[in-house]
């Protein structure tokens, strides 16, 4: 179950570290520029990978497991490290956020949820059916795929899960956004309406959406429940993640993914690239606008924010890192990967 925890915690006392989105007590600050991850073997194997894979520039830069306090985590590069006071976006990629095992186990074994029964009925009081209803409670899968049919996961591939900007203003409550102007609303409200940091944006998804149709390791994987971590600062950097492995699965020898044709079950597509196109699109939608911190009160202007400097998807590549970048490349990796993960567009 998806928690927004901690929202804000001390971090070295230089900027509030964010965790927009993922499970209670997963994370904590690690030593020199890390944050630690709640280990699961899943996420061990797929960081593994990615670290040989031409996807590398895109993810935060695996250092290994550790062990603290008898468990074990794996350890990260902080991805806010170059930013001063940054404000954080987090959209969960894909048009199903559950493994076709967790569906499987769920018919097989089922086990009631009261508490996502209550989250339920906080959104929508009339959604769960009569017999639901009588017990107080539903199952896991049947909570999720509600959630993505509320929220914009079902018909644009992708949501909002969470928007923490660098004024302090925090948010949690998209739920329910899943049209198109709405999330458009809460882009602008997130860039302050800055057709440069729009642009930057733009042009990392691109570059994102680039490598991964070249990827190996993307064509065969299932990436269930991933994000897309989006983070710009008052200074005009800008940047764009790809994180949380938790659920991403290999396929069998002689499956291979897509990622665009609808999901069925059995056939183990996610979404993702279907989501990242509509995620493009809706970016270069946008128009500049004067900002508030909530997204009801902006006010359009004529300026398209997408300007002849972003480069079309068909002549996007992937990019390398900037010179300026702290983070020091690990040395397992292929010849060519060597790029750092840290690409901060300025």
């Amino acid at each position: 179950m998806v928690h927004w925890s901690p929202f804000v915690q001390s971090f070295r006392k230089r900027y509030p570290w964010v965790q927009l989105a993922g499970h209670q007590g997963s994370f904590q600050a690690g030593d020199f520029g890390t944050i630690l991850k709640k280990h699961t073997v899943k996420e061990e194997k797929a960081l593994t990978k990615l670290m040989t894979d031409i996807l590398r520039p895109y993810i935060p830069e695996y250092k290994g497991v550790v062990e603290r306090n008898s468990e074990k985590h794996v350890q990260m590069q902080d991805l806010l490290g170059d930013f001063d006071n940054p404000s954080v976006m987090d959209c969960k990629i894909g048009t199903r956020t559950y493994l076709e095992e967790e569906l499987k186990k769920a018919r097989e074994k089922p086990k009631l949820r009261k508490d996502m029964y209550q989250k339920m009925i906080e959104i929508d009081p009339k959604e769960p059916t009569p017999e639901e209803h009588a017990l107080g409670a539903i199952t896991k899968p049947r909570y999720m795929q509600w959630r993505e049919h509320v929220s914009s996961s079902a018909t644009m591939g992708f949501r909002i899960e969470g928007i923490k900007k660098g004024d302090g203003h925090s948010s949690r409550d998209y739920k329910t956004v899943r049209d198109r102007e709405q999330i458009k609303d809460c882009f602008n409200m997130f860039s302050d309406g800055d057709a440069g940091i729009q642009a930057k944006y733009i042009r990392r998804l691109k570059a994102i959406r680039a490598t991964l149709e070249s990827s190996e390791f993307f064509l065969k994987h299932e990436v269930i429940g991933s994000s897309l971590l989006f983070v710009h600062d008052k200074n005009g950097k800008a940047s764009i993640w790809m994180i949380d492995f938790g659920k991403t699965t290999p396929l069998a020898e002689d499956l291979t993914n897509d990622h665009r044709t609808p999901w069925v079950e059995g056939n183990h597509e996610d979404g993702y690239l279907f989501g990242l196109d509509c995620l493009i699109d809706t970016w270069s939608e946008l128009k500049p606008q004067s900002v508030s911190s909530s997204p009801s009160e902006t006010n359009l202007i004529s300026t398209d924010a997408t300007s002849s400097s972003v480069p079309s998807s068909s002549s996007t590549t992937a990019t390398t890192s900037s010179p300026n970048s702290v983070v020091t490349t690990t040395t397992a990796q292929s010849s060519t990967t060597k790029s750092n993960s840290t690409e901060v567009l300025s």
